[in-house]
């Protein structure tokens, strides 16, 4: 220290003079020294700091190379290396698709899932999740945006929609890279397709009826006109999530949807009345037929019956005709006087003049009895 490399019989720096020695310290009074020395000559000093500083930067000479100043730049390189090499390398998740782009010209290549490297920094990378995204499109009417989701329908009604498309991305390059912003233009195409549909259709499709139709049909042009622009874009599905009219004529709406309802019902009572009928008259017409085929059968039955009895009498009375003749002729008078109220006697009978036979006939026990009949030629 400088007041201990004083020569000759200077004092200290406060004025603490001593005699002809170096050994004085800063308040005029040499330095303690360990016990047990005599009183002789140096003893041990505390350490000098600036001796600490000087060979503190010999160690570090010797350990990097060209001193320290030259250390200085390895440090500074070593910390550039390791940040370029943190920008260099970068890793894709396994939801997520890279494209690498040299100069700004997006390679061919596309990154997948994983740790890959790049030359930053003439070399940068876009990422872009390829897993199934949702876009919500149309909204209720506000203060702010009246006209938000309103559509005119093909019967000249205002409907409300609200819909979402789902939708993923196809192709990366084409998706980073042929539109500006390609999630706007796909909610403008969308909502455009939506109009389009809707303005071709009566609001009770969109209301109820034809939904699942509205949304196919809205999807295909959405995709037809992505892939038109190039955007590298799938549309999966487009849900109608509400349709509603405006709140000015809801109350209407509600009124022509109950007396729908109502239609809908008597039109379904109606048809189950004409299917009931409808089914009693099929029965009957059915029994009807039936009846015909067995009277059908019957006749035909008894009309070749009878040419069977009239040919075996036919045979019969080939065989003996007088006595089949006179069979037929008893047969048939038996029949014909089987219920009239004449009594006709020959004349070789035995019967009382006065005796009441027309009554006696018409008792129900004697009806057998008194119907005879003889004849003689």
């Amino acid at each position: 220290m400088p007041w201990s490399n004083q020569n000759g019989g200077g004092g200290g720096p406060w004025g603490g003079g001593g005699g002809g020695g170096n050994n004085q310290g800063p308040w005029g009074q040499g330095p303690n020294r360990p016990r047990g020395n005599g009183g002789g000559g140096g003893g041990n000093q505390p350490p000098d700091l600036e001796d600490l500083i000087r060979r503190g930067q010999d160690r570090l000479k010797n350990v990097v190379p060209g001193g320290f100043n030259g250390g200085a730049f390895v440090i500074v390189g070593i910390v550039l290396v390791a940040f370029w090499a943190m920008q260099a390398v970068y890793t894709v998740q396994p939801d997520e698709r890279g494209v690498e782009l040299r100069f700004g010209k997006p390679k061919e290549e596309i990154s997948m899932p994983g740790l890959h490297f790049h030359l930053w920094p003439i070399e940068s990378v876009e990422i872009v999740k390829v897993t199934e995204q949702q876009q919500n499109i149309g909204s209720r009417p506000t203060s702010n945006n009246p006209g938000a989701g309103l559509m005119l329908s093909g019967d000249q009604n205002i409907v409300s929609v609200q819909f979402s498309v789902l939708y993923t991305v196809s192709d990366p390059q084409s998706y980073l890279f042929n539109l500006e912003d390609p999630t706007q233009t796909l909610q403008q195409v969308s909502e455009s397709a939506m109009r389009e549909v809707v303005g071709r259709r009566p609001a009770q499709d969109v209301f109820r009826d034809n939904r699942e139709q509205i949304s196919t049909q809205v999807r295909d042009i959405i995709q037809g006109t992505m892939d038109t622009y190039g955007a590298g874009i799938a549309i999966n599905a487009v849900p109608i999530e509400d349709a509603a009219p405006p709140r000015e004529v809801a109350e209407a709406f509600e009124e022509v949807q109950r007396a729908q309802q109502d239609e809908d019902r008597f039109v379904e009572e109606a048809n189950q009345y004409a299917n009931q009928r409808l089914g009693q008259a099929r029965g009957q017409a059915a029994q009807i037929r039936e009846e015909a085929a067995a009277y059908k059968d019957q006749v035909v039955k008894e009309a070749e019956g009878e040419a069977q009895r009239f040919i075996s009498i036919y045979d019969e009375y080939v065989k003996a005709p007088d006595v089949t003749r006179q069979r037929i002729y008893l047969e048939t008078m038996e029949n014909v006087l089987r219920n009239s109220n004449k009594v006709i006697m020959g004349d070789q009978q035995g019967v009382v003049p006065y005796l009441p036979l027309n009554e006696l006939m018409r008792q129900p026990g004697n009806q057998g009895a008194g119907q005879s009949t003889t004849g003689g030629n």
